[in-house]
């Protein structure tokens, strides 16, 4: 996050000013409380999808890889300009410099790359159900995930070489450390906008393409597995079509919600990098950058914001992270409750077989089962009891806490 600076290095340095005490209680309240936010939601997302058996879908992974990056450009972009606002010179020295440098353009391309990743497992998924089912795995989305963090680690490497620390001496005997770039403006230049271009520009193209296509489905053919439904369900006993029906339906508005939530994702991506992205491209092109401190604390803002705002996205527009997360909140009370004489937990266990055109789910479509697990204390009698539907095959078991 450091190359709008860039573009001072052939400034004379005159009287030094410290900034104004505003800016700095500003600027360390706004970045400490999108950064804590941020950290804790992050956490949150790798920690239920990691913990939760039915939340390990293929685009739940890649919203994990989303969550490590936006975790690693929270810490080492959000939280060393907390240190650079209260202090004005940079306190970790040269090795600190090279590493946070280095952790800042990996979480950025590494988020840039999930969101890519993403985005066209959820265009196959709509608009190629058939191919899906092959090629939106659990699997193929580790192996996937792991090329992106490969290939982000080992191009991001370059920053290392271009990164370092100066020192400003100014007219009133003061120096201030900053941590820069030490390649001349036409060396980074063409660097600098073959990133923008990777990263930024071809992504949102990308997904501004797929996404076209995908509402197109949805709109036009919001059931696409309609046909294969019909025949199945003439070849199906009542059971079997009370389940199709069921699930068709289920498929249809998870699809949706997911799709929806997603795009969101993409969106906010764009509107909240694109200040940052201007003013780097602008100054880039002017012999005097344009440096208003107000305005690069708001472009530096809207960064961390897109890396702390996802996990409230997904509470807000999905229903299993909500519950997830509300679980994952509950669990540290649950654990310190302890149960009373008379009371008993129950576990609840419903398995549902999976549809095989929703493609949110592992390698296996034909045999896999979901197995969601809650507990619920209640006071009930000491004994066994299952019951069954034609829909939706429940299992109830009753046990001593």
């Amino acid at each position: 996050m450091e190359n709008v600076t860039e573009a001072q290095e052939n400034q004379t340095w005159g009287t030094w000013t410290d900034q104004i005490i505003e800016y700095k209680v500003v600027s360390t309240l706004l970045v400490f409380v999108i950064c804590a936010f941020g950290i804790v939601g992050n956490v949150m997302v790798i920690l239920v999808v990691l913990t939760t058996k039915h939340m390990r879908t293929p685009t739940n992974c890649y919203l994990v890889s989303l969550a490590v990056a936006d975790l690693i450009v929270l810490i080492a972009a959000g939280l060393p300009n907390i240190t650079d606002s209260i202090f004005g010179s940079w306190v970790f020295g040269r090795s600190g410099c090279l590493g946070i440098t280095y952790l800042q353009y990996l979480g950025i391309n590494a988020s840039s790359c999930s969101i890519t990743a993403f985005t066209i497992e959820r265009y196959i998924a709509i608009c190629h159900p058939i191919k899906a089912q092959l090629l939106c795995t659990l699997s193929r989305a580790k192996k996937i995930i792991l090329f992106v963090w490969v290939f982000t680690l080992l191009y991001s490497v370059m920053w290392l070489y271009l990164s370092d620390i100066k020192e400003e001496a100014y007219e009133n005997d003061v120096t201030i450390v900053t941590c820069g770039y030490k390649v001349s403006r036409q060396l980074y230049l063409p660097i600098y906008f073959l990133d923008f271009g990777i990263f930024f520009v071809v992504p949102l193209m990308l997904a501004t393409i797929l996404y076209g296509l995908i509402a197109r489905i949805l709109i036009m053919n919001p059931l696409p597995s309609e046909r294969n439904d019909k025949s199945k369900n003439e070849q199906s006993n009542t059971t079997r079509g009370c389940k199709n029906s069921h699930h068709t339906s289920t498929t249809a508005t998870s699809r949706r919600q997911v799709t929806k939530m997603l795009a969101v994702v993409v969106i906010l991506f764009a509107v909240l990098w694109m200040p940052y992205r201007t003013l780097v491209v602008v100054n880039s092109f002017l012999e005097q950058a344009y440096m208003n401190t107000w305005f690069i604390l708001f472009c530096r803002s809207c960064v961390y914001l897109n890396s702390a705002i996802n996990p409230i996205i997904y509470n807000a527009m999905s229903q299993k992270f909500r519950a997830a997360f509300r679980k994952l909140c509950l669990c540290g009370r649950k654990g310190s409750e302890k149960p009373t004489g008379g009371t008993y937990s129950v576990a609840l266990t419903y398995s549902v077989v999976k549809d095989t055109s929703m493609v949110e789910t592992t390698d296996q479509f034909n045999t896999e089962l979901d197995e969601i697990t809650c507990e619920i204390t209640c006071e009930l009698p000491d004994k066994k009891m299952v019951f069954q539907d034609t829909c939706v095959y429940g299992k109830v078991t009753l046990c001593n806490d």
